[in-house]
């Protein structure tokens, strides 16, 4: 029996435990062969890690897959993922990153070597792992990149902002990736778990730490993951064989008197906007332009079509100006 991932080359990073062993064993599972990358941090009596142990598990279920021990912070890791699924299968169909750590703080006591440890792993590493794939993936024509956030990058959550932080940067990052890797057949996704893992299970509620299993949201990743999926773009939560899609959402666009704005009008205002006409877009320019069509020149927009692409040319902000 064919199996939807036959053929693929899969590189998943922080294989080794929890949510990525759960992704790892899942694409093998579909067909897929693994590079399974997980930090040598803890090894057995052998020397073996984590990632080799998975590796046993997928070959002795009849898969493929060898052991990557780099530390997606460093620079060279990127490019020795992508050199082992070259070399040892010929190619590379899909990116998982997966690898991740947290380190709980109350935000007043900021340690910064803490937190730029953890904005070296949870946002560089992936974005380096990202982007070494992505090479090669726009080259082949085709690409399959599943990047893995969290909802506190999303609406944020105490004691753990620079884990809050580097989630919302992995979250906008894909947003922008797959912007940028449609045209050319790599498509990307970000999903956002809620699982019981080493990570998490100090502060999960008990009552839910059985359910909240990896292995019911590793389907989704193989199925993003499949070549014959057209997803691009999506922010999905996912848990206990349950989904729901994220958005970034701007509310309606409502206009103020700057000489007599004041924080009760602020605040009218906020909940004006709230209460109006929701929107989404695919990317900031996007976002940048429907404002523009309403607030700078909504006639020319609306009435006059011909004149759209000069005037978007025009109001396309500058580098330098554009935040």
């Amino acid at each position: 029996m064919s199996r939807p991932l036959e053929g693929q080359v899969a590189i998943v990073t922080g294989g080794g435990k929890g949510l990525g062993r759960a992704f790892a064993l899942h694409l093998a599972s579909q067909g897929a062969a693994i590079v399974v990358n997980n930090r040598n941090r803890v090894v057995d009596a052998d020397g073996r890690s984590a990632a080799d142990y998975v590796v046993d598990e997928i070959v002795a279920a009849g898969g493929r897959a060898v052991a990557n021990y780099g530390d997606v912070a460093d620079a060279p890791t990127a490019d020795a993922l992508v050199r082992a699924a070259l070399d040892t299968w010929g190619r590379l169909d899909i990116c998982v990153t997966s690898a991740a750590i947290s380190a709980p703080q109350l935000f007043h006591k900021l340690d910064v070597d803490d937190f730029t440890r953890l904005i070296d792993i949870n946002v560089t590493g992936t974005a380096l792992i990202a982007s070494a794939a992505m090479r090669v993936m726009r080259e082949a024509g085709h690409g399959r990149i599943i990047l893995v956030a969290s909802t506190s990058g999303l609406h944020g959550f105490p004691t753990v902002a620079a884990y809050a932080a580097s989630k919302g940067a992995v979250i906008a990052l894909g947003r922008t990736v797959a912007a940028e890797g449609a045209g050319k057949g790599v498509l990307t996704n970000v999903i956002l778990p809620y699982a019981t893992t080493q990570m998490t299970e100090d502060g999960m509620d008990m009552q839910y730490a059985d359910t909240l299993q990896p292995d019911a949201v590793a389907p989704i990743v193989s199925v993003l993951a499949d070549p014959a999926s057209t997803i691009n773009g999506q922010v999905i939560v996912a848990a206990a064989n349950g989904l729901r899609v994220a958005d970034a959402v701007e509310g309606g666009t409502v206009t103020f008197d700057g000489s007599t704005l004041g924080p009760n009008t602020l605040a009218e205002l906020i909940t004006q906007s709230r209460d109006g006409k929701q929107h989404t877009y695919t990317h900031a320019h996007e976002a940048f332009l429907d404002f523009a069509s309403r607030r700078l020149s909504p006639t020319l927009l609306v009435e006059a079509p011909e004149e759209r692409g000069r005037l978007e040319t025009n109001l396309t902000p500058s580098p330098e100006s554009h935040s």
